[in-house]
């Protein structure tokens, strides 16, 4: 558990458990009025339920933050798979950083917008492979040695066999 949960568990009791104690003790207490029984409950919510909103706002934050690291560790290790072995089955891919399809090829899209990959991809035979983006300037597909035609920003594709090249 990383602290950020750890402080929104404690604001979170912290927060409940004064406004419980404020609120038994003022409605037991003997010889009050009813006006007074509800600013004693009021004083005990103005001071408990603020902590407790913070908690709860600490703990979904940590959720989110959580969620963005793993998809940022599966990019991480997506790059070094494909770098350190140089060509990759996108299927071994997926299995190697516990992903589906489709959710290797938003990676990898994705890594191609942050300018950190460059490479080429052949859909169709499920490979992905890391090539230096100077060997793709040359204007020759890198699979069948076509020439490459623009597709997009960053991205350049093979008219001949269809392999989408992302130079970074």
């Amino acid at each position: 558990m990383n602290s950020s949960k750890l402080s929104a568990y404690i604001l979170i009791g912290l927060g409940g458990a004064i406004f419980l104690i404020a609120s038994f003790w003022t409605l037991n207490l003997k010889g009050l009025d009813s006006s007074a029984r509800v600013l004693g409950v009021g004083i005990g919510a103005l001071i408990g339920l603020p902590l407790a909103g913070v908690g709860l706002y600490l703990f979904n934050k940590g959720r989110s933050e959580s969620i963005e690291d793993a998809a940022i560790a599966k990019e991480r290790k997506l790059l070094n798979l494909v770098l350190t072995k140089g060509q990759v089955q996108l299927r071994d891919a997926a299995l190697e950083i516990n992903a589906s399809r489709d959710e290797v090829r938003e990676l990898v899209k994705d890594l191609v917008g942050k300018q950190l990959f460059s490479g080429y991809i052949d859909w169709d035979a499920g490979t992905l492979f890391s090539v230096d983006a100077a060997k793709l300037k040359d204007g020759k597909c890198p699979k069948c040695g076509g020439a490459l035609e623009l597709a997009g920003k960053g991205l350049v594709k093979c008219p001949y066999c269809g392999a989408e090249s992302f130079l970074s």
